[in-house]
C-alpha cells in the first residue's frame, strides 16, 4: 500500500500569496470602516447636495402596443413623445425601458407611473423611475445612445 500526503499538493508560495490576498482585503475593510471614509457620491446625490435643477425634463410613460411598437407618451402634457415601430434601430431604449420595467415588476408596479426624463445645465442626461428612484445616468453610455433619449425632450437638448 502506498502512503499518500497532502502535503504536496498546493506549492507554498500559492498558500502565502493566497493569505496575503485575504489578509489584505480584510485589512482594507477595516480601514474604510474604521477611518469612516465616505462612499463615492452618486450622481443623483450630487444633484441634490448642490440643489441642482434639470434646465430640461419630461415625464415620461413607455406602453408597449400589440403590433410590437413602443408608445412614448408625455404624461403632463398628454401626448405622445415619440412612437417607436417595430424594426427601428432603438435597440439602447427598449434595453433600458425593459430592465426598469422587470424592475417593477419584480415590485409589483404597474406601467403608470411615470419616468422622468431629465437634462442638467452639465450636459448629464438621467432617467429616473418616479416609482421606485432608481436613475440611469444616460451620458455613461456613450453620445449615440444618449441621443435617443434626448431626442426625447421637447427641445431636443437645444436650449
Amino acid at each position: 500500500m502506498s502512503t499518500h500526503s497532502h502535503a504536496d499538493m498546493l506549492p507554498r508560495g500559492t498558500l502565502i500569496t493566497a493569505g496575503a490576498l485575504v489578509l489584505f482585503a480584510f485589512t482594507a475593510t477595516a480601514t474604510v470602516r474604521l477611518a469612516h471614509i465616505p462612499a463615492a457620491a452618486s450622481p443623483v446625490a450630487m444633484r441634490a447636495a448642490h440643489h441642482l435643477v434639470p434646465v430640461e425634463q419630461r415625464n415620461l410613460r413607455f406602453t408597449d402596443r400589440p403590433d410590437g411598437a413602443v408608445v412614448i407618451a408625455d404624461t403632463d402634457r398628454g401626448e405622445n413623445a415619440s412612437i417607436i415601430e417595430p424594426g427601428q434601430k432603438t435597440g439602447f431604449i427598449r434595453g433600458v425601458m425593459r430592465g426598469l420595467a422587470r424592475d417593477r415588476r419584480m415590485r409589483g408596479i404597474g406601467d403608470q407611473p411615470p419616468f422622468n426624463l431629465a437634462l442638467y445645465r452639465d450636459g448629464e442626461l438621467s432617467l429616473t423611475d418616479t416609482a421606485t428612484g432608481r436613475s440611469i445616468e444616460l451620458t455613461a453610455f456613450g453620445s449615440t445612445n444618449r441621443a435617443a433619449f434626448l431626442a426625447l425632450l421637447p427641445k431636443g437638448g437645444v436650449s
